[in-house]
């Protein structure tokens, strides 16, 4: 029976299991719009074409399944482009939908007309427009595989207005499930040579692709080798971090030691993700040693310095292969005090402590929520069960440092560094997994840059609990501009409203359908009771945490 080219890309999407699209309408694809309406995938309607991006981003990265989004040509192109941006320096599987002026309008200067390859190829793995109605189905199945394939990344579909409402008798492609890329015995024999070898070998683990229980797996066997195992930059969620391997994370906010321990490593085996600039402070560190990269990028995407042997792999068959091995012949004649050392010195790091008493005296009377004590509150009431969702800034380090990860799947952040994503994220992630507490951690400069996303959690009954850090300033920005330009602050101050208000003025608004929680909190010791009372709400909850503009991150070192 004939059906659109619209309702024949919904019907693929379906096929696939696909269970959500996140999606600001748009007349140039009504007709796919109009599929969705009696099909069983959800339709999450979004307020801003980036926090759409963000959302389908964070539902990739938790689930594995490439994120889906919808926008509409021209300017919501372009407010999506940052979630593109993100997936593809990320690596994280996404598609977006964008609709297209009609064909005959092409060329013409005609109402939002923009050349879809030309601001996307790029970003983007691939960049597809279905000017035929009958291969509608094969290049969105085609779109799903390319986007999940090798380097996991960002394909942009175009959709012509005119083109979707064409009737066709295409069937609904069957997607076929790639074969796993299984290491070779050879392989796996020169690794474990490798690493007997070695006196002071580590695990760098990071990427999307750990939402199964491989992390758990990889980091008892590393521990039983006695080898430590370190973590990417906003990936640390690969490892459990009540592991006798879990020796710290790379990048932004990092121990002092866990880079020491990075460049003093005589072998490093990348594992999902590459030796890149923030790993490497800047490509400064972690380049003498003796190099194993495991991932399915042929290219080496993103990998800098030296590749003494490439394994095409997933996180999963490598943990897989790597965990039949006799863990006692990688092991050679260490002992566990390396391994020991770098877990210990991870510890201290990451122990509570009150931003206060790494403070000078003179400094000790700064106003506000030292927020040392309020993060040691929330990790131990979140207790490493909860998804974190992160923008970008400082406010972010505070969570970084001391919250807990103990399950998979349970944190998505910019790893480009974008603003905007922690709203956006923990509302996908709430969708995504109802029965866990999603938490967004972010600065005020962040919120306001996608925190119009609250409304979609009303709208489709998400319950995130979202921390906004209010200094009044880029406050990223300021620690540069006090390095560079002391006492010349410039451009970086910001007035803000009461966010908590905000939350609270969806209560009893039609189409909300659930109460919102807001605290305003000015002092420590207000935090934890209105932590638990956010807890407690039923619906989407915020706090809103004021601090000095003059708290900046906690010290790298661990001993303070």
């Amino acid at each position: 029976m004939p059906r659109s080219a619209g309702h024949l890309i919904v019907d693929t999407l379906d096929s696939a299991g696909i269970e959500r699209v996140y999606a600001v309408p748009g007349e140039s694809y009504l007709d796919v719009l109009d599929g969705l309406y009696d099909s069983p995938i959800e339709t999450v309607v979004c307020r801003q074409e980036g926090g759409a991006g963000f959302m389908a981003l964070a539902e990739s990265r938790l689930t594995g399944r490439p994120g889906i989004a919808m926008v509409t040509r021209g300017p919501g192109a372009a407010n999506a482009m940052i979630s593109i941006h993100t997936a593809w320096q990320d690596a994280t599987a996404l598609v977006l939908f964008v609709g297209l002026v009609p064909t005959a309008d092409r060329e013409r200067g005609s109402f939002q007309e923009f050349s879809l390859p030309e601001w996307f190829s790029s970003t983007a793995k691939r960049v597809i427009t279905i000017d035929d109605e009958h291969h509608a189905g094969e290049l969105t199945a085609e779109a799903l595989r390319i986007a999940a394939a090798g380097r996991p990344g960002p394909v942009v579909v175009g959709l012509p207005e005119d083109v979707l409402v064409r009737l066709t008798e295409a069937p609904t492609p069957r997607i076929a499930e790639a074969a796993p890329t299984i290491p070779a015995s050879a392989e796996l024999e020169s690794l474990t040579a490798r690493i007997a070898d070695a006196s002071r070998p580590a695990f760098v683990l990071g990427g999307d692709g750990w939402q199964t229980g491989c992390r758990a797996d990889l980091a008892r066997f590393a521990a039983s080798a006695g080898i430590p195992v370190l973590c990417d930059w906003r990936a640390y969620d690969a490892v459990p971090h009540g592991s006798r391997a879990w020796a710290g994370w790379l990048g932004y906010g990092r121990a002092d030691a866990v880079a020491r321990g990075f460049a003093e490593a005589d072998l490093l085996v990348f594992v999902g993700c590459t030796r890149s600039d923030v790993a490497s402070d800047g490509y400064s560190i972690g380049f003498d040693a003796e190099t194993v990269l495991v991932s399915l990028d042929t290219e080496a995407t993103q990998h800098a310095g030296r590749i003494d042997q490439h394994i095409l792999a997933s996180p999963r068959t490598f943990t897989e292969a790597l965990t039949s091995l006799d863990a006692d012949a990688l092991r050679g004649g260490r002992s566990d005090g390396w391994m020991e050392e770098r877990v210990a010195a991870q510890a201290r790091f990451a122990a509570h402590r009150p931003d206060a008493e790494a403070q000078p005296p003179a400094e000790r009377t700064r106003t506000g929520v030292d927020l040392g004590v309020a993060f040691g509150i929330l990790d131990d009431r979140l207790g490493g069960e909860a998804i974190l969702t992160y923008g970008a800034g400082n406010a972010t380090i505070w969570g970084h440092r001391f919250i807990r990860h103990q399950r998979p799947a349970s944190l998505v952040g910019a790893r480009n560094g974008a603003m905007g994503l922690a709203v956006p994220g923990a509302v996908a992630a709430s969708l995504t997994f109802p029965d866990r507490r999603a938490v967004a951690i972010c600065g005020d400069g962040d919120f306001l840059m996608n925190g119009q996303e609250i409304a979609t959690a009303f709208a489709h009954g998400a319950t995130p609990l979202i921390i906004v850090i209010d200094n009044g300033v880029y406050g990223t920005i300021v620690s540069h501009q006090e390095n560079h330009y002391p006492g010349r602050p410039s451009g970086t101050r910001m007035v803000n409203p009461d966010f908590a208000s905000w939350v609270r003025a969806f209560n009893g608004q039609d189409g909300a359908g659930m109460s919102g929680h807001g605290e305003r909190v000015e002092a420590t010791d207000d935090f934890a009771p209105a932590l638990e009372r956010a807890l407690a709400a039923g619906g989407p909850a915020l706090i809103h945490v004021l601090i000095d503009p003059a708290t900046m991150p906690p010290a790298a070192d661990e001993t303070t």
